[in-house]
Parts: C-alpha cells; structure tokens; sequence
C-alpha cells in the first residue's frame, strides 16, 4: 500500500465526506433522483443510480438494502432517464447463490413494473462466478437485466463466450480491483487493449455494450470501432462516474449523438459511502494529497 493511500485511509470520516462529496449524489433518495434529474433536464444525460455499500453480512443491513432499493424505484417511477445498479455482497451474498439471487430477482422484477433496468454490479473476483450465474438465472426472464465484465480478468475472454446467444447489456470496464497477477493483468496498457478487443467480441455478438471508462482515447477508439462494424448507435453507451471533471468531453459525445451514462452513488448511511469514496480520493491526485498534506499537518501540529 502506498502512502497516499494509507493516509487516506486513515482520514477521519468527516474529512473523507467533505472531499468526496462531488463523488456522491448525498445521503437520501431524494437527492439521488434529483441529481440524475437534474442531469437530464440540464444536459440530456442519463444515469445509473447505486447505493452505496458492499460486503454485509448482517440480515437486517441486507434487508434494510433491499429496502431502499424498493424505495428509491418508487421514486423514480416512470420516466427514460434513470437505470439502477446494485450488488451481490450488498444483498445476502453471505448466504449463498440463492439467497441473493432471490432478493435480487425481487428488486428486478419491482423494477420492471416502472420500466427501469436494472445492473447487476461486478465486485473483486472471488464473487465473479456467483455474480454471473445470478445474472444468467435472472436473465431468463428479465431479459433486460443487465451484468458488468472485467477486462483486467484473464476468465474474462471465455466468460463474454458464456454469455453467447443472450444479446444482454453488459457493462463492460476494466475493473476497479487490484487483482492478483496469477489471475489478471497488472498492465493498464494491456487492460485497455484487451478491452477493446472484447468490447469488438460484444458488438459482434448482438449485445449491448456499456462502454464504461474515462480515457478519452479508448472511447474515440472504441466508437470508431462501433462505427465500423456498422453499428447503430442505440447498440453502445459511454459510462463515467459522477464527480470526474469530464463535461466538455460528454456534452461533445452527446452533441454526436452518443448516450452517455454517469454513475450516481448515494448513501442513507454515510458508513456505507466511505469505502468507495476513499477510493474515489486516492483515484484523484490532486484531491488526494490536499487530503494527506492536511492530515499530516494535524499530526505534525504544522499549519
């Protein structure tokens, strides 16, 4: 671990708050739906909306989850703009392949019924198989039911061959986990390389790719390709999260007719917020040493 961000993670809780906060849309389901609102009526951009937390292991915090999953579709109601994203060790993944498969199908079938589509999240890869064998289950009968696929994974080649036949969304990045090198590329360079040549693989197979990355030129990349295999631009979608400073880019992609997608994070329980907005903040030098200059100055006595 590196010291930025060990320093990071030792950053008390109202300091992380303050400084991920252009990460996060808040903590109620109102500033949620607004944010992705706002988005929409301000700059035609759509958004998924996720809540944040991961790896419970508490049947009340799982179905408190579950709750305000149920909750927040109820507020989004009918509308174009807005899908969800949800994950497995968020909704009782501790109790097995079942158990979360079937609070998740719950959650997508509510969804349904207001047309909102649902994605369900790609945690580290000791949850790669039971995340895909809830989607395939689910996907027989919510066809809109869509998954997310890791680059960086060597598995990754034969599962896009696993999914053949199924035309489903499948969001596809190169992943936020540092994964073993037994079992994943170590290299950005190969990692977006790899993920050009599967995004082709995808494209080629009839399904939905969601293109979700901020390096500009794998995404002109990427749509080049697209355009090349002459394909419609309602068959791919370009995904950012929410807080990177990107808008020129996204308002240009918008301008020629892209559908671009942001990641809306947001928290009931600020406890929930704080692991991924930690990595948020170590993702982002400039914000990341403010961070550390300020915690070291409080160690130090210095101002």
């Amino acid at each position: 671990m590196g010291l930025k961000k060990f320093v990071i993670n030792l950053a008390p809780t109202p300091l992380v708050k303050l400084f991920a906060s252009p990460y996060v849309a808040g903590d109620s389901i109102a500033l949620a739906t607004s944010t992705a609102k706002k988005f929409w009526e301000q700059r035609q951009v759509y958004s998924t909306i996720d809540l944040l937390g991961e790896e419970l292991e508490d049947d009340e915090e799982v179905q408190y989850s579950a709750g305000v999953y149920e909750r927040l579709i109820e507020a989004l109601g009918q509308q174009e703009y807005a899908t969800i994203s949800l994950k497995p060790t968020q909704l009782g993944s501790h109790r097995g392949t079942e158990h979360c498969q079937k609070i998740i199908e719950s959650i997508v079938a509510k969804a349904e019924k207001y047309n909102i589509k649902v994605t369900l999240d790609m945690e580290d890869h000791n949850f790669t198989d039971m995340t895909l064998d809830i989607f395939r289950a689910i996907h027989k009968d919510h066809p809109t039911f869509g998954t997310v696929l890791q680059s960086r994974l060597f598995r990754n080649d034969d599962d896009i061959k696993s999914l053949k036949g199924m035309n489903a969304r499948i969001r596809l990045c190169i992943g936020i986990y540092n994964e073993p090198k037994e079992i994943a590329l170590q290299s950005k360079s190969e990692m977006k390389k790899k993920m050009l040549e599967q995004l082709e693989v995808l494209l080629k197979e009839g399904h939905y790719a969601e293109i979700a990355t901020h390096d500009q030129a794998l995404i002109d990349k990427s749509i080049n390709l697209a355009e090349k295999l002459n394909m419609k631009k309602d068959q791919y979608e370009v995904q950012m999260l929410m807080g990177v400073p990107m808008k020129p880019y996204q308002d240009q992609l918008i301008q020629n007719g892209i559908l671009v997608r942001l990641y809306v994070p947001f928290a009931e329980k600020w406890k929930y917020a704080t692991a991924y907005c930690k990595r948020r903040l170590t993702a982002n030098p400039a914000m990341a040493i403010y961070i550390v200059k300020n915690i070291l100055h409080k160690m130090t006595g210095r101002r």
